[in-house]
């Protein structure tokens, strides 16, 4: 395949705008795609521009040629740009086929039907938004977009619409009594669900999902531990998620000492080596947490996700973080980071750390509490997990 496709970065544009822009790119027509949140930081769009050249800009203003730009492989559409756990860009290459695939199998798997309305409240510069926009235009449906507020958010569900989000934006629909049940699926991903979040939204009425992925493979690609028609999953030596199939990435933009790192083979089968932990039973996949989210406490190893997970199903825990801050003693310190159910009522360190030894190692059990009013959160809708590890 050759590289004589433009790649167009596009910076700053309403979300109707964009969706027209993806439409046409993913039918082959103008230049591919690298969309960039319009609030980014200066510094932050100059080192993005300079790392994944793009070869011209759109903006609310119009567009410009940028020099020492270099064209994508000729099946590229979109490129999305994520900084993964290093702070540094990366582009995502995704073809149109790939997107197309991933778009059919999550329409297939939740029963949408031609017409029925998408609620978009994550952003269109990551993958997460932009599958919303490709499973609406697949089943020529329209399009909410709206910011994601509690009022904005009930508003636009009279409409019956499925729509993706995190954990997060759940928690808060349900403390503020958002009626569920007007939603015709719930895609809930982004991060892990505790199982105490996913039985009060059912309860609530919530048609949940829940999808493993990232912009890698398209986004979601497994759906309730369940892999999507077309992909595999697997795990290697190390307990590192395995995926394959025809939802997979090109690979990383003018990196390819990084897809090499992130390449498996078996059985003659290429897979993508993901960063997370996991474990498969009986075809269904459980994600323990990320691997360099692996805390170092005192020579034992801690899954932060794991004792996250834990916490959250504590009654006096609304929401929870673990990260590992550095310690003088031992090396990393197993922190929590806490938003109480009730903030006149929070949690002790001392019930938590009782909670969580009676379900894993005494030494998982974290030896400091950050109480918090919530969470800061990345315009992904996850939580800031750099800052929160910066205490």
């Amino acid at each position: 395949m050759r590289n004589r496709r433009p790649l167009q970065a596009v910076v700053g544009l309403a979300a109707e705008r964009l969706a027209e822009l993806v439409d046409a790119a993913v039918a082959g027509h103008g230049p591919a795609l690298l969309p960039i949140p319009g609030d980014v930081p200066d510094s932050h769009l100059r080192r993005l521009v300079e790392t994944l050249r793009p070869t011209s800009m759109r903006t609310p203003q119009g567009v410009v040629a940028l020099a020492d730009g270099v064209p994508v492989a000729d099946d590229v559409a979109v490129v999305v740009s994520t900084s993964g756990s290093t702070g540094q860009p990366k582009g995502v290459e995704l073809s149109a086929d790939a997107l197309l695939v991933s778009a059919r199998a999550s329409t297939a798997r939740i029963g949408a039907q031609q017409g029925e309305p998408w609620l978009c409240v994550l952003p269109t510069a990551h993958i997460a938004g932009l599958q919303v926009l490709l499973r609406a235009r697949l089943l020529d449906a329209p399009v909410l977009f709206r910011p994601f507020t509690v009022e904005a958010v009930q508003a636009a569900a009279r409409q019956r619409p499925h729509v993706s989000l995190v954990p997060t934006q759940l928690r808060r629909l349900l403390a503020a009594g958002v009626d569920l049940s007007q939603f015709r699926t719930i895609l809930l991903g982004g991060a892990a669900a505790d199982p105490g979040l996913l039985a009060e939204a059912r309860r609530a009425g919530g048609r949940i999902v829940t999808t493993y992925g990232m912009s890698e493979t398209c986004g979601g690609c497994v759906y309730d531990g369940l892999p999507l028609d077309g992909v595999a999953v697997d795990v290697d030596a190390e307990g590192r998620i395995l995926l394959a199939g025809p939802v997979l990435y090109r690979g990383y933009r003018l990196r390819p000492d990084l897809t090499a790192a992130h390449r498996a083979e078996r059985a003659g089968r290429h897979w993508f080596r993901t960063s997370d932990l996991g474990v498969v039973d009986d075809g269904r996949l459980r994600v323990r947490g990320r691997a360099d989210d692996v805390i170092n406490t005192g020579g034992h190893k801690v899954v932060a996700g794991e004792v996250a997970a834990l916490l959250t199903r504590l009654d006096t825990v609304a929401d929870a973080v673990v990260v590992g801050r550095p310690d003088p003693e031992w090396g990393q310190r197993v922190t929590a980071v806490v938003v109480p159910a009730d903030p006149t009522h929070p949690p002790t360190l001392a019930e938590i750390r009782e909670w969580v030894s009676a379900h894993l190692p005494r030494y998982a059990a974290p030896r400091e509490l950050d109480l918090r009013a919530e969470l800061p959160l990345l315009p992904s809708g996850k939580p800031d997990v750099r800052q929160l590890s910066q205490g």
